[in-house]
Order: C-alpha cells, then structure tokens, then sequence
C-alpha cells in the first residue's frame, strides 16, 4: 500500500486527477471540493507553483509537511492525525438498510452538517467524490458519512458526523459499517484519518477493526 505513504498525491494523480487543479509539482482540490493540497513529496511542498492556483480568504490542509513557512503564505493551524487501515473481516451484513443515499438535492445539508460539526475539510462538492449515506429526520439531514480520497484498491472513509441533537443512536458507526461493507465487496481497503486528539474516535476505530498506520503532521495554511 505504497500509496499511503502520499494519499492525496495518489489520489489526484490517479482516481480523482478530474477533480484536480495545479502542476505537476502542486495539486489541490478544485474549488467547491475538500480543500486538500498535495505534492509528489510532501515533506518539500512547492507553494510557489500552487500559487497561481489560490484566491485570497481560500484555506488548505496539508500533510506531511513540518517546515518553514514560505514567504507569501500562513500557517493558521498545525495538529497531528492519525491515518488508519481497515484489518479485520468485513461487516457480515448492512448495519445500515434505512440510511439513504446522499443525492444533489442533500448538498446543501450535507455542508450545513459538515460546518456544524467539524469532521474535517469538507466543501459543498466533496459529496461528489464517492458515495455519501446519511439519515433524515423530517426532511432533515442528522448524521451522514461517505468516501473522498481514492487511490488504486484503496479508498477513504470521511465526512463522518451526526448532528448534536441525535448524537449516542449509533448512526455514525452504522453508516461506517454500510461503507465498509460496499468498499470490500468491491475489492478496496478502507482508510481514515482521525485527529490525535479526538481520542474518543480514535479508540472506536480501533475497536471496530481499524490499525494505525502512521501519524503525521497536518497543517492548515493560507496565501497572504
């Protein structure tokens, strides 16, 4: 799983390199998806080809990178995480069968949601990126998890989030079930990322039958 060590690169060079934008020494998400920016190495992240590629007020996550800041650019957040493999039988059934699938028409409460409750860089196309289930509570969108990085035989776990009101009904861990389950009838290992300091997350992963991989720096910068 070589492309692990560089998800994001593998990701928009590969599977989703039509939701890329930048050079072959900077990518990022277009705009509207995850704003994740990647390099071919990401301990020596070339922000001067990204650059061109940047509108004022736009912020990044980056990985990988623990480095002087360059010249024309802010770090405004800087944390470590968690990447997380899947290691362990498939769920022998769909925990979820009345979760729906997300569509067009949930985009908006699917941002609303993700802005709510932080589950980590989301924009009001990443839905786009994969399947994403959720569940409705009269009309309205309460807990949804769904798929964003995409490599060959690997695919991410992400936007994972219930709204305050209908936390403790195990809607997050079941629609994680639901995606593991379609991920591994289709050949792909499961991944996530999952901040070192949501420990409580943390510890269900691991309890649900994901490994850590590795931890590394993530970063959240922006073009000054």
């Amino acid at each position: 799983m070589l492309a692990l060590e560089n998800i994001f690169w593998a990701c928009l060079t590969g599977p989703h390199a039509k939701f890329a934008t930048g050079t072959p020494a900077a990518l990022r998400f277009a705009p509207g998806f995850s704003p994740i920016v990647a390099f071919p190495d990401a301990s020596r992240p070339d922000f001067a080809s990204l650059r061109p590629f940047c509108t004022p007020g736009e912020h990044f996550y980056c990985e990988g990178w623990s480095g002087q800041v360059p010249d024309g650019w802010v770090i405004e957040a800087e944390s470590t995480m968690y990447l997380m493999v899947w290691d362990a039988p498939p769920p022998p059934h769909d925990e979820a069968p009345d979760a729906i699938l997300l569509g067009p028409e949930h985009a908006q409460q699917a941002y609303d949601l993700a802005m709510l409750t932080r589950p980590g860089p989301f924009g009001p196309r990443t839905p786009e990126l994969g399947e994403y289930f959720g569940y409705v509570d009269n009309g309205r969108l309460v807990a949804m998890a769904g798929e964003r990085a995409a490599a060959t035989g690997l695919r991410e776990i992400s936007g994972v989030c219930t709204h305050p009101d209908y936390q403790g009904r195990g809607y997050a861990r079941r629609l994680m079930a639901k995606l593991l389950m379609r991920q591994m009838q289709r050949g792909e290992t499961p991944f996530l990322h999952v901040m070192s300091t949501n420990a409580s997350a943390h510890a269900l992963y691991l309890r649900m039958g994901f490994k850590d991989y590795k931890e590394t720096v993530v970063r959240v910068v922006a073009p000054c």
